[in-house]
C-alpha cells in the first residue's frame, strides 16, 4: 500500500511539474512579441513604444513574416514581393526592404525604384530617391503598382492548406487500406467530419441534397478552425481577422446560394405567392437586399470576433509597457492567458457558426416547395 501511495505521489508530482513547465512555456511564448522592449532603457521604451502601432502591426498583414524583435535584431521570414507595373512583373524578396528607416529604403529592379511604406509598396517616380508624403497623407511622388505578393496572410493560408492536406490525406489513406475504425488523430478527424455531416449539413439542407454541399462545408469549417488555431501561436498571422479573407468566404456562400437557388426560392424573393401585389412590390427589394446581407453578416461576425480577441490580448500585455511597471504583469498576464484560453473556444465556435449559417442559407435556397 505504501509503495502504491509513493508511486501515486510520484506520478502526481511529475504531472504537476509538467503542468508548471507547460505554463512557463505558455507565458514565455505569450511575452515573446514584447521581448525586444525588455532590453531597452525605460526612457528609450517611453519614446519608442506605441501600443496602437504594436497592435496594428500584429493584427495586420505584412510582406515579411515577423516573429519577434525590432530593427536589425528582428527575426523575420522574408516573403516574395511580386508587383505588376507598366513595365511588367517585378519580383524580389521582402528582406531587401530594411527595417531601420521605414519608407526610406529603396529597392531598385529593372530600372524601377520601390519603397515599402507601412506595408504598402509604392513605385517612385523617375528621378526620385525617397518617398515624399503630400498634405493629404498620400505619396506625392510615387504610384502604387498592382501587388500580387505572397504576404504573411497568404503564406499562412498555404500553411493551413498543407496541414489540412496532411491530416485528411492520412485519414483517406486509412479508410482505403483498413476496414476498422481509425485511431488517434484520424479518429478525432472522423468524429468532426461526422459532426459537420450529422449536426450541420443534414438538419439545415436536408437528407436528399446535403451531399452536394459537404465538400464546401467541410472545407470552410476546417479552414476557419485551423487558421484560427494557428493564429494563436506566437508571431502567427491573423488570417480570419483580415476582412479580405472573410469577404472571400462570404462570397463563396453567396455564389452557392445564387447558383443553387430553385425557382421557389427566387419566387419568394421577387414575387411572393399568396401576398397582395402592393405588398409584393414593397417586399421584393427588401428580400433582395436580405440576400446580400446574409454573407455580409457572415464575414463581419468572423472578422470582428477574431480581431477583437487578438486586440484584447495585446492590449492587456501592452499595459506592462504603458505603465512601465513589471508588477502589472501579475494582473495583465493571467488575464491575457484567460482570454487566450477563451480564444481556443472562439476558434472552434466561429468555424461552427460560419458553417452552420452557410448551411442554413444554402438549405433555404434549395428547399423543396411544400
Amino acid at each position: 500500500m505504501h509503495r502504491n501511495f509513493r508511486e501515486h505521489n510520484s506520478g502526481t508530482m511529475k504531472a504537476n511539474q509538467s503542468l508548471r513547465i507547460v505554463m512557463a512555456l505558455t507565458l514565455a511564448f505569450t511575452m515573446l512579441p514584447f521581448a525586444s522592449f525588455a532590453n531597452k532603457d525605460i526612457a528609450e521604451a517611453e519614446e519608442e513604444f506605441n501600443p496602437t502601432d504594436m497592435i496594428m502591426h500584429h493584427i495586420g498583414d505584412a510582406h515579411g513574416w515577423h516573429f519577434f524583435g525590432s530593427g536589425d535584431n528582428s527575426f523575420t521570414l522574408p516573403l516574395p514581393v511580386i508587383l505588376y507595373t507598366d513595365a511588367g512583373l517585378v519580383a524580389f524578396m521582402s528582406s531587401e526592404f530594411h527595417h531601420d528607416v521605414e519608407g526610406q529604403n529603396v529597392v531598385e529592379r529593372d530600372g524601377l525604384k520601390f519603397v515599402n511604406y507601412h506595408e504598402g509598396i509604392y513605385q517612385l517616380d523617375a528621378g526620385e530617391n525617397t518617398l515624399k508624403m503630400g498634405e493629404d497623407g498620400y505619396p506625392a511622388n510615387a504610384v502604387e503598382p498592382l501587388d500580387l505578393s505572397i504576404t504573411k496572410n497568404v503564406a499562412a493560408m498555404f500553411l493551413t492548406v498543407i496541414v489540412m492536406l496532411f491530416f485528411f490525406l492520412s485519414l483517406a489513406s486509412h479508410h482505403k487500406k483498413n476496414a476498422h475504425a481509425p485511431k488517434g488523430m484520424n479518429n478525432a478527424l472522423e468524429a468532426l467530419v461526422l459532426f459537420v455531416r450529422d449536426d450541420i449539413a443534414k438538419p439545415q439542407i436536408g437528407e436528399k441534397k446535403y451531399k452536394k454541399f459537404m465538400p464546401f462545408l467541410l472545407t470552410v469549417f476546417f479552414f476557419i478552425w485551423v487558421t484560427n488555431l494557428l493564429g494563436l501561436l506566437p508571431g502567427a498571422a491573423n488570417v480570419t481577422g483580415n476582412i479580405s479573407v472573410t469577404v472571400a468566404l462570404g462570397l463563396f456562400t453567396l455564389i452557392l446560394i445564387v447558383f443553387n437557388g430553385n425557382k421557389d426560392y427566387w419566387a419568394h424573393i421577387f414575387w411572393m405567392p399568396g401576398v397582395p401585389v402592393p405588398v409584393r412590390i414593397l417586399l421584393a427589394p427588401i428580400e433582395l437586399i436580405g440576400l446580400f446581407i446574409k454573407p455580409i453578416a457572415l464575414m463581419i461576425r468572423l472578422f470582428a470576433n477574431i480581431t477583437a480577441g487578438h486586440i484584447i490580448i495585446l492590449s492587456l500585455l501592452g499595459l506592462i509597457f504603458i505603465l512601465e511597471n513589471v508588477g502589472v504583469a501579475g494582473i495583465s498576464v493571467p488575464f491575457a492567458l484567460f482570454i487566450m484560453v477563451l480564444e481556443l473556444l472562439v476558434a472552434f465556435l466561429q468555424a461552427f457558426i460560419f458553417t452552420m449559417l452557410s448551411a442554413l442559407f444554402i438549405g433555404a435556397a434549395v428547399q423543396e416547395h411544400h
